[in-house]
């Protein structure tokens, strides 16, 4: 395999695999990689005008249904300091190529606080803000501060405050008006000293941490009970490729919920306002019978309907058609619309 080092001015043809690089194992093809270690290497590449590209953190949150036909940036951006603090709270910035779950574990072996429940979701740093990732009631806007990107078409370096980025379920501003414009180099996030509030309602928290004889948890705790859920539930992608939770759950309005509801007494919900209120995508997968099914060497995992899987050999594009199958029969049956989490390249 060649791989392009920063400095390097080696040019290839499509024979680089990316399958040591996606969490689904997908063996696709790419011009070359760029493994980048700051963000002077980032400026440097981008002086190169070595086009297209794509840039690449932990692999875990895209689809490759194919060859790149251009190069891929391996972000490598590693260090995590610690900028301002005071009696309540301390700011830490954190290298964008850091892995997101050491960084999780970092802060709590710190005595920080706010990123237990997101524990063991899967990627980078530099990948959290952009998707604005979530678990079990939690997102990481509630501790988010800043963070510093680099235009693409300019090279110079803007920071972004949490207002600017307008985050929403999964949505950023780099997914949308801002999507390819940007590197992020670094997010530094808001840290609490003490303990707050801790969020047990969502999902199985209450119910594992009451079969544990738990009943004054700490953050550790937490983190440690949002490990053993997400290990019971999701496959393994060093021994089963995937990419988590495959869709989001979609928002929908209220009435027409209540309509569902009459139909499907058993479906659930989360408020997320007075007039809509957030399905669960995998309970709607399960009820279609995807849930378990085998293509081949494709899937839907026998534990989570949520997550596409690839048993070895299995192509992008037989997971891409798996995945508009299933947003096929929910939009007819249930008639909701329900959109990939995982980028599609």
């Amino acid at each position: 395999m060649t791989t392009l080092k920063a400095h390097s001015d080696q040019l290839f043809g499509l024979e680089t695999s990316l399958k040591p690089y996606n969490t689904f194992g997908l063996d696709a093809h790419c011009s070359g990689l760029y493994h980048i270690y700051s963000a002077k290497d980032f400026i440097e590449f981008l002086h190169k005008e070595l086009t297209p590209f794509r840039i690449i953190g932990g692999g875990s949150n895209i689809l490759l249904t194919g060859d790149i036909n251009g190069y891929i940036v391996k972000n490598e951006i590693k260090g995590i300091h610690i900028e301002e603090e005071n009696d309540e709270t301390i700011q830490v910035r954190v290298g964008s190529g850091e892995i997101w779950h050491q960084f999780v574990m970092w802060s709590l072996s710190h005595r920080l606080y706010g990123l237990e429940n997101l524990s063991l979701i899967p990627g980078t740093v530099g990948a959290a803000p952009m998707q604005n990732i979530g678990a079990y009631g939690i997102e990481q806007e509630h501790v988010f501060h800043s963070l510093n990107a680099i235009e693409i078409a300019t090279g110079k370096i803007v920071n972004f405050s949490k207002e600017v980025c307008m985050f929403g379920y999964r949505e950023s501003i780099f997914k949308n008006t801002h999507k390819d414009k940007y590197f992020i180099t670094d997010v530094t996030y808001c840290l609490y000293k003490k303990p707050q509030r801790l969020h047990i309602a969502y999902g199985a928290i209450a119910e594992t941490l009451q079969m544990k004889h738990i009943s004054n948890p700490t953050s550790s705790d937490i983190s440690e009970v949002v490990i053993e859920i997400r290990k019971s539930k999701l496959p393994d992608p060093k021994i089963i490729g995937n990419a988590g939770s495959f869709f989001k759950n979609p928002v929908i309005d209220i009435n027409h919920y209540k309509s569902l509801k009459i139909q499907y007494p058993d479906i659930p919900s989360y408020p997320v306002s007075e007039s809509a209120v957030k399905v669960p995508a995998g309970w709607l997968i399960e009820q279609l019978g995807f849930k378990g099914i085998i293509r081949e060497n494709i899937g839907v995992h026998k534990k989570q309907a949520l997550v596409l899987v690839n048993y070895g050999n299995g192509s992008g594009r037989d997971i891409w058609n798996l995945a508009m199958e299933i947003q096929n029969k929910v939009r007819e049956v249930f008639s909701i619309d329900i959109a990939p989490e995982v980028n599609i390249w």
